[in-house]
């Protein structure tokens, strides 16, 4: 049996927490900055759990069971 590959695009996109999680980065941060306030630009710098909605779909291009 042949190995399978990761997906490429997911494994710069995605990350795992200690505990198993996936950690992913927050949409609209990459232009039209300047009309977003602070507080919007400094809330889309952290980091985000994926939801559990999405977690089956990202494990499988990740290759993680």
């Amino acid at each position: 049996m042949p190995k399978v590959k990761t997906n490429s695009g997911a494994k710069k996109r995605f990350s795992f927490t200690g505990t198993g999680k996936i950690k992913r980065k927050h949409a609209y941060k990459s232009h039209i900055l300047t009309k977003k306030t602070k507080k919007v630009k400094k809330n889309l710098r952290k980091f985000a759990i994926v939801d559990r909605t999405n977690l089956n779909s990202i494990r499988l291009l990740l290759n993680k069971k």
